[in-house]
């Protein structure tokens, strides 16, 4: 088992298997994020990178092996955008005051304290002021930063993003890396999955390779090379849509 960043995890993974009506997704996946890492999941499309941090969560059930997340309770996850439904009748802050839902419970009430926090969140993702704005409103950049806020909010200690820059701006991009950098200064362990090989060669020193199953775990200039990308191309090529478990 490789332990990326450091000896203590935050995560670790023990032979992990996912799949979706019995056909492959994440197989034999054993590894541990450190605490404090910053690590990208990298990988062709439908390479099991999505399906991952959604069983880390817990919204995907596992059908093999086991995901020990050391403090559970404080855990974030941003989905992709496009999985929210924005149709949905809420306002800016509604959103950004999800992120206190750990420390409220399903029936707590928000604090004065919190109310100021959620506030400062919307001014730090540059949002001062849209408190009021249907969500249906905004931009897709103008969206994810009101969910970013929301990871603000929560003030995990883990932090789980599954494609955070598609289909925003340049702009937003540099302002939410800016944030995960802080997080990542501060100790905070932030695993993103990402397409972009050039902008994680760049903003993230650990990175895991996955096409279903692993290729390459470890420091990203050793794991994002010719060798081992041309590996993930062949093995995802060569699983089939009706494969069953354990058989490519």
């Amino acid at each position: 088992m490789v332990t990326i960043g450091g000896s203590d995890a935050a995560i670790t993974l023990d032979n992990v298997t996912i799949a979706y009506q019995r056909h492959p997704a994440v197989h034999h996946l054993s590894g541990a994020f450190a605490k404090g890492s910053l690590t990208a999941l990298v990988g062709p499309n439908g390479a099991g990178k999505s399906t991952l941090l959604k069983a880390i969560v817990g919204l995907v059930p596992l059908n093999g092996g086991k995901i020990a997340v050391a403090d559970r309770a404080n855990l974030a996850f941003l989905p992709q955008v496009t999985d929210v439904d924005r149709s949905f009748p809420m306002r800016v802050r509604e959103v950004v005051d999800l992120g206190h839902w750990r420390r409220i419970g399903s029936f707590g009430r928000l604090t004065p304290a919190m109310r100021e926090a959620s506030s400062a969140a919307l001014a730090q993702v540059g949002l001062a002021g849209f408190d009021d704005r249907p969500i249906a409103s905004l931009s897709v950049g103008q969206f994810q930063r009101v969910l970013f806020a929301r990871l603000i909010a929560a003030d995990a200690s883990l932090i789980l993003l599954d494609e955070p820059f598609n289909a925003v701006d340049q702009r937003t991009i540099c302002d939410m890396m800016q944030l995960i950098d802080g997080w990542h200064a501060e100790g905070r362990t932030v695993i993103a999955a990402l397409h972009d090989l050039d902008f994680v060669r760049a903003h993230f020193p650990h990175c895991l390779l996955l096409a279903r199953e692993p290729i390459a775990w470890g420091e990203t200039l050793s794991v994002l090379t010719p060798t081992h990308l041309a590996s993930a191309r062949i093995r995802a090529d060569s699983w089939t849509h009706s494969a069953d478990i354990c058989a490519a």
